[in-house]
């Protein structure tokens, strides 16, 4: 039996992708422009999964959770992925995850949804045994709150017994695996040690799970999977934009991860104490391929002079525009700018305008970061004005 594990789609994604700062038109974040690239981005990628489950003869896809940002999507976001979904021919299965719980507010219950959603598109929404097809179960166990005060997914484990003869069971779950989540004080975490024993004993036979955004197999039993979001949404995520392709039997599974996200998230660190190493920066950067959907965010360490700094900030604000962000991360940069001789002679200013920067590269070499700040701001006006 073959279907498709996903999760994550977090469709109506609103949330910033840089940092914790304002949206940026001038620095740090997605421009407006391209949150909007980003969020078709995602529909693309459920499309693009959709086309695979059809091409694969796939009996069903498994949406593992996290199907809407939150409950509170607009009814554009809900009409959009009610079009992406009705181009699927394989039905779908959609599981309420901690974003979109099954609470009073869902989303997945929501009149705009329900008006809109195809047939083949089923919402997980009671926990239990469901039969999806003639020897397919699927036992879900759907997030009924924000705050859940138990493992739901050892809930519905707990209460099964072995699968039937000739029935091939799948788990469908949200959430972070207690091997891989630490937190001893988070009641909802799963526990592994239950997952493993179900699978032992033939209660399940493959666990689908979400939230977590990496596509990730146990080391233990490659039957416990998370299929990671079908389109990156940070910088920490290892391997995203997949979905997984299971052929299931009773006793094993052979999964296919498949590529269908189209955005980057790059980090990328730098020394920069050189007029090289800035030209290797500038090099690195204008190499990306496909930057409209590549963001960047840059960790650099070392000392310029103001006339390296000023070329760094027009560096960057030359490339910036041509991804959809570039930002250096000031918590894990340490760049410092120390001003020399040859900058002040390089500004070639003279009376009232050479003492005044005189002073600031006096106070600048005793570490007044006010007064470099304004010597960078100088350096890059007289700079301009030539």
């Amino acid at each position: 039996m073959r279907f498709v594990h996903t999760a994550d789609w977090q469709l109506g994604m609103t949330r910033r992708v840089l940092g914790a700062r304002p949206p940026k038109e001038a620095a740090g974040g997605l421009t407006g422009e391209a949150q909007a690239r980003f969020a078709q981005a995602r529909l693309d990628a459920v499309s693009a999964l959709g086309r695979l489950a059809d091409e694969r003869g796939a009996a069903f896809v498994l949406v593992c959770g996290d199907v809407f940002e939150s409950n509170l999507v607009g009814p554009d976001v809900v009409a959009r992925a009610c079009e992406a979904l009705a181009s699927f021919r394989t039905p779908v299965l959609l599981l309420p995850g901690n974003h979109d719980p099954a609470d009073a507010a869902c989303v997945l219950r929501r009149p705009d949804l329900a008006r809109r959603c195809p047939p083949h598109v089923t919402v997980l929404d009671t926990p239990g045994v469901h039969e999806v097809a003639p020897g397919v179960e699927v036992v879900a166990a759907p997030w009924r709150s924000k705050h859940p005060l138990t493992d739901l997914v050892g809930e519905q484990l707990a209460a099964l017994e072995p699968a039937p003869p000739g029935t091939l069971r799948v788990l469908a779950g949200h959430g972070e695996l207690d091997v891989l989540d630490p937190d001893d004080d988070e009641p909802a975490r799963i526990r592994r040690d239950g997952v493993l024993a179900a699978l032992a004993d033939g209660r399940v036979h493959y666990v689908a799970l979400g939230d977590r955004h990496s596509t990730w197999a146990d080391d233990r039993d490659d039957r416990i999977r998370h299929a990671g979001t079908p389109e990156v949404t940070d910088f920490d995520e290892v391997d995203p934009g997949n979905v997984l392709v299971v052929d299931l039997e009773e006793h094993a599974a052979q999964v296919a991860v498949e590529p269908v996200g189209r955005w980057r998230f790059v980090r990328h660190d730098a020394r920069l104490d050189t007029d090289d190493d800035l030209d290797a920066l500038d090099a690195w950067l204008a190499g990306r391929p496909d930057k409209e959907r590549v963001a960047v965010r840059l960790a650099l360490v070392g000392t310029l002079s103001l006339r390296q700094r000023s070329r760094l900030d027009d560096l960057l604000a030359g490339h910036d525009h041509a991804f959809a962000a570039v930002e250096v991360l000031a918590q894990h940069s340490d760049l410092a700018t120390v001003p020399d001789d040859a900058d002040l002679h390089d500004l070639d200013l003279h009376g009232f305008a050479a003492d005044a920067a005189s002073e600031l590269f006096a106070a600048a070499g005793e570490a007044d970061d006010e007064a470099r700040d304004a010597l960078r701001l100088l350096h890059r006006l007289v700079g301009s004005e030539r």
